[in-house]
């Protein structure tokens, strides 16, 4: 019975408000969109294809890219907080859908009254009861239907007990017949809830392709740190390594003692490089920590193999044209089909602005009916002697200076959406064209520094063999051991910096693909689809 929804526990509320919010996302969920998981607040049941961790559960010793990935998409606060957001939005499209259902409401009301009677010197005692039954309902071309049965009961308890019972149906019926006349005005506010959802789920999904780049970026520049911290460690000891034997040189009188002097400071200047290195990678690896949500005293270390089987990859240029790139991109961003459908509903509130303009002509019926007077029966509704009414009422256009200046502006409104339409349109270019740049540059860059860092390494054995021969000084030694410490670190930057821009183009062509677990689809895959 309607009547005794409202007798419902606070965890049967709570369940039938997800119930319906998540059979909303599941209809709503498009094969476009990806793959649906990981999409349901913390306090739900999780879905079949989520990643499901213990909440209590620290993780320790090493985890692997594809794990990170997993545990800041099960704890990330921002990923919650995006899910939570999906969420609120589909809870106000079920508000909206019940202004248009049939909405049940009743009450139950009772009372004691204790009266002194003047003409029979005696006090009446009366128990009083109510109760009242119906339901309103609006229909699409805005008809709006109102109909409810009250009871009334009463019982003298004092004197000639009495008892009465009667019934009262009333119903009542309004029909617009030119303003909110028509099924798009009266439902603009669901076709809108309805579509915010849509927009929604786009936004989340655009939002899974942004984090799972952001982590892997994270995760790659704490990698990029460490690396950092070994080239620093083998700089240091290969340093410390040329000053004891540049100091013995010079205590034998082979070597000018400021010669020793300077590979002592360049020792020194490499231990203050390493110490600092060292900081700025905890900090680093800190901040990951809490990006993953864990406690950042956690003890865990990341996979340093990745950087190796990235630098086994076949780095090469884009083998497709921009033009191609920019092509699939307009077809496939979903933040871009949200801003063209902003166009649609900029124009359907010029319509409903338009229509507020009109007169408004309702046709009203109203009709009330009482039980019958003699005995106890509220069923014996006399509908013959019932109350009804008909009539027409009409609202002219006197003034409509309120609905003018709405008129007006949502015409400026549609200006704007086709222009944050055109805009829009011209950022995915302007990001897709600027991702393919980027990532010529980085393969061409990446190239580059691993010629140089060959070069440097060679440089460095032909100049220590030059120095025992005593062809060179220490300084020349010194110099091409630092410049071979910073072609790594340039190498390990420019290798990140490759995988960082191939990921970064293909979110921003909007081929990216989410899969349950939280990794990305293979990145030989994604190149099929530009072609």
């Amino acid at each position: 019975m309607p009547m005794l929804s409202g007798c419902k526990t606070q965890e049967e509320h709570k369940q039938q408000a997800d119930d319906e919010v998540y059979s909303i996302l599941d209809h709503k969920w498009q094969p476009e969109f990806g793959v649906k998981a990981n999409y349901r607040v913390s306090d739900v049941p999780p879905d079949p294809n989520d990643i499901i961790l213990d909440p209590n559960w620290v993780p320790s010793g090493q985890i692997t890219l594809a794990e990170a990935v997993s545990i800041a998409t099960s704890r990330n606060r921002d990923y919650q907080s995006r899910k939570e957001s999906l969420y609120s939005t589909t809870l106000d499209l079920t508000a909206v859908r019940h202004e248009y259902a049939t909405r049940w409401f009743g009450s139950i009301d009772g009372g004691y009254s204790w009266r002194y009677n003047e003409e029979e010197d005696r006090f009446d005692e009366t128990v009083k009861t109510g109760s009242e039954l119906g339901f309103n309902k609006l229909l699409a071309d805005g008809t709006q239907i109102s109909t409810s049965i009250a009871l009334d009961w009463i019982r003298y308890l004092s004197g000639d007990p009495e008892t009465s019972l009667g019934s009262v149906l009333t119903s009542s019926i309004s029909k617009p017949l030119l303003q909110g006349s028509t099924k798009e005005v009266v439902q603009e506010n669901l076709t809108q809830a309805e579509r915010n959802v849509l927009y929604a789920i786009r936004s989340f999904s655009r939002f899974r392709k942004e984090f799972v780049v952001s982590i892997v970026n994270d995760y790659l520049r704490t990698l990029q740190s460490l690396d950092r911290v070994e080239n620093a460690q083998s700089n240091y000891q290969s340093l410390q390594a040329s000053y004891e034997e540049a100091a013995l040189k010079a205590k034998a009188g082979k070597l000018p003692p400021f010669e020793a002097d300077q590979t002592e400071q360049q020792m020194l200047q490499a231990r203050d490089s390493l110490a600092q290195a060292q900081r700025q990678y905890q900090q680093i690896l800190d901040s990951f920590k809490l990006e993953l949500a864990v406690p950042v005293d956690a003890n865990i270390i990341l996979d340093s193999d990745v950087l190796e089987d990235l630098a086994s990859m076949q780095i090469t240029e884009p083998n497709f044209l921009v033009e191609d790139a920019v092509e699939v991109a307009l077809k496939t961003r979903l933040d871009l089909a949200t801003a063209y459908d902003g166009l649609d509903d900029a124009e359907r509130k010029v319509d409903v602005a338009e229509d507020a303009l009109r007169a408004r002509l309702d046709l009203v019926a109203s009709a009330s009916v009482e039980s019958t007077e003699n005995g106890n029966r509220w069923d014996r509704l006399e509908f013959d002697k019932g109350t009804y009414d008909v009539g027409m009422v009409l609202d002219l256009p006197l003034d409509k200076l309120n609905e003018r200046n709405v008129y007006r502006r949502t015409l400026i409104a549609y200006l704007e959406a086709k222009r944050d339409y055109e805009l829009a349109v011209d950022e995915v270019k302007l990001e897709v064209r600027n991702a393919y740049r980027s990532l010529i540059e980085a393969a061409q860059r990446y190239h580059i520094q691993k010629n140089s860092l060959a070069l440097a390494q060679e440089r460095v054995n032909s100049t220590t063999l030059l120095l025992q021969a005593g062809r060179v000084n220490a300084r020349d030694l010194l110099d091409s051991q630092n410049d071979f410490f910073n072609a790594q670190d340039d190498t390990t930057t420019a290798l990140v910096n490759y995988m960082l821009a191939k990921l970064d183009f293909y979110r921003d062509v909007g081929i990216l693909t989410v899969k349950p677990d939280g990794s990305w689809e293979s990145l030989e895959k994604t190149d099929e689809k530009l072609f």
